[in-house]
């Protein structure tokens, strides 16, 4: 399938999703309590994204404290800006993947899968394989 259908059929077809499960949550519901309960949803979600955005901002410091460069924390922070975002559009599928998304392991476990980091040899202290952070780029070192 052609990428650009793909992104036409996310784009037009999310909302229509989304705006069907909340009329039909809203029928189940009322009106007033599926409001209630988007507008709940946004509070709780902006909550717990400002706290983990916190925890990650503070493990950024303490790699960057050890030399190393924090491009897993910057990508775990990369996902928590779409979990807020996704948390704070109505919709409770939206709202189910944001806070998919607020979930620790599977964060981390999306962007070591994004990354592709593989286990590298046992490192000193740590009872088995530690984690070598592989990130494919390229660089050019200029003289003064």
């Amino acid at each position: 399938m052609n990428p650009i259908y793909l992104i036409l059929l996310v784009l037009v077809g999310a909302p229509l999703v989304e705006l069907y499960v909340l009329i039909e949550v809203g029928s189940r519901i009322g009106a007033l309590t599926t409001i209630a309960l988007s507008i709940f949803t946004a509070v709780l979600g902006a909550w717990l994204v400002r706290m983990q955005g916190l925890s990650v901002l503070f493990r950024v410091q303490q790699s960057l404290a050890r030399g190393e460069p924090p491009a897993l924390e910057m990508a775990e922070g990369a996902l928590l800006l779409v979990a807020g975002l996704m948390l704070l559009f109505p919709g409770f599928i939206t709202d189910g993947l944001g806070f998919a998304l607020l979930i620790p392991p599977l964060r981390r476990w999306l962007v070591l899968r994004l990354f592709r980091v593989r286990p590298g040899p046992p490192g000193p202290g740590s009872g088995g394989t530690t984690t070598i952070r592989v990130i494919e780029g390229e660089y050019r070192r200029e003289r003064d």
